[in-house]
C-alpha cells in the first residue's frame, strides 16, 4: 500500500518524531510519499533529515504558476468536488476575511496535492493546523481518505477557529499522541464519533532503545533540550538558575536548542551573571543533543504548554532522569520514580527540583533513569507505534 504524509514544514529539527514514524512504516512495508508545504531549514545538522529533505516534495515550491494551473485543472475535471471543497475552505474562513484568504490559499494548495493522489491510498498529515486543513480539502478534492496527527498545544488553545470538530468529522481517523490529547479532541466532536479518536504515542528510534549505560555523572552537570520560545519557558529556567546561583549551589546548565527568543535570554543570562553557569548550544546534531542529555544528572524541561514532549522520552530512554512541569500528556510518563514533576510557571519548586538533582546520589538517579527508560521501551517505541497506526489506517 502506498500512502502520503503531509507536514506543514518538513523536515525539521524539532520534528524528527514524524520522520522516525514515516522510517517505521516504511520497515514494515509502507509505501510513504512526502510531501510538505513549505520546505526544510537549509541548515538540518542532521544527515538524516537531510537525507528526508531529498525524499520531501514542496507544495510552495512549485510556484504560484503551477499551482494556479493545478487549481484551474481540478475546477475544469471535477468542477462539483471543487466546489464542495471551495464551500468547505469558505467555511473554515469562519466570516473573517483574513481567516477566509488563509483557506482560500490552501484549496489552491490542496489542488496541486490532488494530482499527486494517483496510486495514493491515504494521506495522513502532522498537526491539526494548515497540513490537516490542505488535507481535508484534498481528500474532498481526490476522494482518497485522510488522517491526522494532533499534538498541542496549538490545537488546544483555538479547536474552533481550527474547526477541529470539521476536520475529525471529514477525517476517517483523528490521533492524538496521548490520552490528555485524546480527552481534548473529546470535548470538540460528537460522541458518535469518539471511535474515529486513536492514541498512537510518538517513539524514540532503535538508536535510543539500543542505548548502552553511560558512567554515573558525578559533576554538577543539568541540561535542557527545548526550542527557544515562549511556551518552553526558558525565561523561568534562566530564573530559576539565578536562584541556585544566590543559594550558591554548584551547577552548569547546557541548554541545547535555538530560536526567537535566543537574544531575550542570552540577555537576561547576562542580567544575571550567569555566563560560567548557563551556556546556549544552539542545534546540534542527535548525536549532539544525545551527549548533551547522557552527560547531565537530569534534563530539565519548565513548559508552559505542550502535547507531550519527545525530548523527555529520549532523556529517560539514555537513563537521565528529568524535571518537568506537571501539564498536558507528561504525567503519563513522568512520575516522582522516573523525574521530578513541578507547577507550571512557579520558579522555586523548579529551583529546588534541580538543587535535589545536583544533590542527588549517582546511584540514586541512575535508578530513577532505569525506571524512565523501561516506560520508554514499553510505551514509545517508534517502530511499534507506527505499525500500530499503519494498521489503523488499513496500510498494514
Amino acid at each position: 500500500m502506498t500512502i502520503a504524509y503531509l507536514v506543514n514544514h518538513y523536515p525539521k529539527v524539532s520534528h524528527s518524531f514524524i520522520r522516525r514514524e514515516i522510517l517505521g512504516l516504511e520497515e514494515a512495508g509502507v509505501q510513504v510519499r512526502r510531501f510538505t508545504l513549505r520546505g526544510a531549514d537549509a541548515d538540518l545538522p542532521d544527515p538524516q533529515d537531510q537525507a528526508e529533505a531529498e525524499k520531501t516534495e514542496v507544495v510552495l515550491g512549485q510556484g504560484g504558476v503551477r499551482l494556479l494551473l493545478a487549481t484551474l485543472g481540478q475546477l475544469l475535471r471535477h468542477p462539483g468536488r471543487w466546489f464542495k471543497a471551495f464551500r468547505t475552505a469558505w467555511a473554515m474562513g469562519q466570516g473573517a476575511p483574513g481567516r477566509i484568504l488563509r483557506q482560500m490559499a490552501y484549496l489552491v494548495e490542496a489542488c496541486w496535492l490532488a494530482d499527486k493522489m494517483d496510486g495514493i491510498q491515504h494521506l495522513h498529515a502532522h498537526f491539526g493546523t494548515n497540513a490537516a486543513a490542505v488535507a481535508r480539502l484534498t481528500h474532498i478534492l481526490s476522494g482518497v481518505p485522510y488522517s491526522f496527527t494532533v499534538h498541542g498545544p496549538e490545537e488546544f488553545d483555538g479547536p474552533l477557529m481550527l474547526d477541529l470538530p470539521g476536520k475529525i468529522a471529514d477525517a476517517r481517523y483523528a490521533v492524538a499522541i496521548s490520552s490528555f490529547g485524546r480527552s481534548q479532541l473529546m470535548r470538540w466532536t460528537d460522541p458518535k464519533d469518539w471511535g474515529k479518536l486513536l492514541v498512537v504515542r510518538c517513539g524514540v528510534d532503535a538508536i535510543f532503545a539500543k542505548a548502552e549505560a553511560q558512567p554515573l555523572c558525578e559533576e554538577p552537570e543539568l541540561s535542557c533540550v527545548a526550542r527557544l520560545s515562549g511556551q518552553k519557558g526558558l525565561p523561568l529556567l534562566i530564573e530559576a538558575a539565578a536562584l541556585l546561583k544566590r543559594r550558591k549551589v554548584k551547577f552548569r546548565l547546557t541548554v541545547v536548542g535555538d530560536g526567537e527568543m535566543r537574544k531575550e535570554i542570552e540577555q537576561q543570562i547576562a542580567d544575571n551573571g550567569l555566563q560560567d553557569y548557563v551556556v546556549i548550544t544552539g542545534y546540534l546534531s542527535a548525536e549532539g543533543v544525545r551527549a548533551a542529555v547522557a552527560a547531565s544528572r537530569a534534563m530539565v524541561l519548565p513548559s508552559f504548554a505542550e502535547g507531550l514532549p519527545v525530548v523527555i522520552m529520549e532523556a529517560l530512554a539514555l537513563r537521565t532522569p528529568v524535571i518537568v512541569t506537571q501539564i498536558a500528556g507528561t504525567p503519563e510518563l513522568v512520575n516522582n520514580e522516573c523525574g521530578w514533576l513541578i507547577p507550571a510557571g512557579a520558579i522555586e519548586p523548579l529551583a529546588d527540583a534541580m538543587q535535589a538533582a545536583l544533590a542527588a546520589k549517582p546511584e540514586t538517579l541512575r535508578a530513577m533513569g532505569e525506571v524512565g527508560r523501561a516506560r520508554v521501551l514499553e510505551q514509545h517505541d517508534a517502530r511499534r507505534n507506527a505499525r500500530a497506526l499503519g494498521e489503523a489506517i488499513g496500510a498494514l
